[in-house]
């Protein structure tokens, strides 16, 4: 069970992440990075990031791109945070394939 502050956290640092990604993404053409969720730790240590990525195809180069600069966007997003949380997470980030899922089952009901 998620705690009120680990919401807020969570949401918090959504917020911003997304903001980080789209300012990044903008200098990529045709890649968008969006952060679906954000799960905080209950110590608020680590923070897990799930990004959907599009186009698809392009998931686990920008997710690649993205875990080897993790330092750097933890580094901005302390710069933005600073003055509403203390320390900021240990940032994770995984591929949420969900999207994908969903056009997959879609596809399947439409071929009956």
């Amino acid at each position: 069970m998620e705690s009120t502050r680990q919401a807020k956290i969570a949401r918090l640092l959504q917020k911003e992440l997304s903001e980080i990604f789209r300012q990044q993404t903008a200098k990529t053409r045709g890649t968008i990075v969006s952060v679906s969720t954000v799960r905080v730790s209950p110590d608020l240590s680590v923070a897990k990031a799930y990004l959907s990525v599009f186009p698809s195809d392009k998931a686990q180069e920008m997710l690649q791109s993205i875990t080897a600069s993790a330092k750097t966007i933890r580094y901005e997003l302390a710069q933005r945070v600073r003055f509403q949380i203390r320390k900021t997470p240990e940032l994770q980030f995984y591929i949420d394939d969900s999207l994908d899922y969903v056009d997959k089952i879609d596809h399947l009901l439409k071929e009956d």
